[in-house]
């Protein structure tokens, strides 16, 4: 062999084992690399909607704030009470001053009425028996601002679980889209497949294949775009369960939905869904106690133009006056009583006073506007259930006529009496049938769900709502 020619052998020889280890390389990396969108555990359990308010109730970030916000109102109660609760203070002070005075008394050595270094300490017990009517009203006002927080709280529970059965039931309806679509294209591509063979036998024309394509084309987009609702209202129902979604976890989260789109019985009648509401809406509960606030803040305004009286003892220490060293000390118990009393103020309480009664009135406008708006919910709620009633009774058999319409469309085209067009429009109604179906389903629960809100049906007691 020449030796070009073997060069030319041994690099392409080269040239192959390199590739070899190249693609071999590719593999194992492949095989050893991370995976994507690969799930934990917890985000592919089976999820009904008993679990996703549970799991709402314990990671919402809304309701997690509004827990904090029961905790800064509990540092309001506390605050309110301390009025008239004993009180321990210590006090102590220090003092030097060397402008001391001295006086002499005929031939006796010089006295001082002061001395240069002073200390003094002591610990007092306060307590008010009488503030002009605020000690007890601010006992009052405590217990109202803890009920109102309970309530405000109540409300904001109730406000993310209606959020979160909307998505459940958004995502499950964005799901079934799914099975219609690909229901309707699968139908498609058989009268498509269909049609093409009656075009090769030469019972059809051409135009008859065309018109089959262009309608599997068509729907092949409603497909995706159904897939793609599906992996939004899944996104938007892990946000409101308060998941943090893992890198691994790409666009199509992989919740597991047990509950279907069912129907369930329910009667309410309007006269008594808005006795209830007024009964049970927390937001309403929440401006009575506003109201009870406003009361008490005019007794705490009234009480300006009263006096307070409060009655001490406790235990002192200060530095001997007659000893030169400071170090020498007296000690003992005092106790007293005093009294303030602001007898002309400039009109200050009367200021007050005008105040808070504004204030009081403005809160019983809330309270009948509050009435008015929340009745006004009610009827639309109820209206719109009825509605949803009504449209849902009307699509109980339109899915079961659809495929009977289909059945006949194909059964005439079959025998020669019908068109293309008869089974292609049948097809197309009974996918719109199916898809008005699930969405009536869909618009009856999320309406039934509205109007348990609405009512404060559904309003979570302050254990079931995660307060402490």
């Amino acid at each position: 062999m020449s030796l070009p020619a073997f060069i030319m052998n041994a690099t392409s020889a080269i040239i192959r084992t390199a590739f070899l280890v190249s693609v071999l390389a590719f593999a194992a990396a492949a095989q050893t690399g991370p995976a994507t969108n690969a799930s934990p555990d917890w985000l592919t359990q089976p999820l009904s909607l008993a679990d996703a308010i549970n799991l709402a109730l314990k990671q919402n970030s809304t309701v997690l704030k509004s827990r904090q916000d029961i905790e800064a109102s509990l540092g309001i109660v506390v605050q309110t009470r301390a009025i008239a609760l004993p009180k321990l203070n210590a006090a102590g002070a220090y003092q030097f001053n060397n402008a001391t005075e001295s006086i002499s008394l005929g031939g006796a050595p010089p006295i001082s009425f002061s001395k240069d270094q002073n200390w003094n300490a002591g610990l007092r017990l306060v307590q008010s028996i009488y503030e002009g009517g605020r000690m007890t009203s601010a006992l009052r006002a405590a217990q109202l601002t803890k009920d109102q927080a309970l309530l405000q709280h109540q409300a904001v529970v109730a406000d993310t679980l209606l959020e979160v059965r909307r998505a459940y039931y958004d995502t499950l309806l964005a799901e079934q889209q799914i099975g219609v679509r690909a229901a309707s294209v699968e139908l498609l591509k058989r009268e498509l497949e269909d049609t093409s063979r009656r075009y090769e036998a030469g019972t059809v024309p051409r135009f008859n294949v065309l018109r089959a394509e262009v309608e599997v084309a068509n729907a092949k987009p409603k497909l995706s775009r159904a897939r793609n609702a599906w992996r939004i209202t899944k996104n938007n129902l892990a946000n409101l369960l308060g998941f943090n979604l893992p890198a691994t976890v790409w666009e199509d989260i992989p919740l597991q939905l047990t509950d279907r789109l069912e129907v369930q019985p329910y009667q309410i009648e309007l006269p008594a869904a808005i006795a209830q509401a007024f009964e049970r809406r927390p937001e309403l509960g929440a401006l009575r106690k506003s109201e009870g606030l406003a009361q008490e803040s005019v007794i705490g305004a009234r009480a300006g133009s009263k006096p307070s009286v409060q009655v001490y003892g406790g235990y002192g220490w200060r530095n001997s006056s007659f000893a030169d060293n400071l170090t020498a000390s007296v000690d003992g118990w005092n106790a007293g009583a005093q009294l303030s009393w602001n007898i002309i103020d400039g009109r200050l309480t009367q200021g007050r006073v005008m105040q808070a009664r504004a204030e009081q009135e403005k809160t019983r406008l809330e309270i009948d506007n509050a009435g008015r708006v929340i009745e006004l919910e009610v009827r639309t709620a109820y209206s719109s259930f009825l509605e949803s009633k009504e449209v849902l009774e009307a699509t109980q058999k339109v899915v079961e006529q659809g495929e009977e319409a289909l059945r006949l469309a194909k059964s005439r085209y079959d025998a020669g009496t019908g068109t293309q067009l008869d089974v292609l429009d049948a097809e197309t109604s009974l996918t719109e049938a199916r898809t008005t179906k699930n969405a009536a389903l869909h618009g009856y629960l999320v309406a039934r769900a509205s109007l348990n809100r609405a009512i404060g049906q559904d309003v979570p007691t302050p254990a079931t709502a995660g307060t402490k």
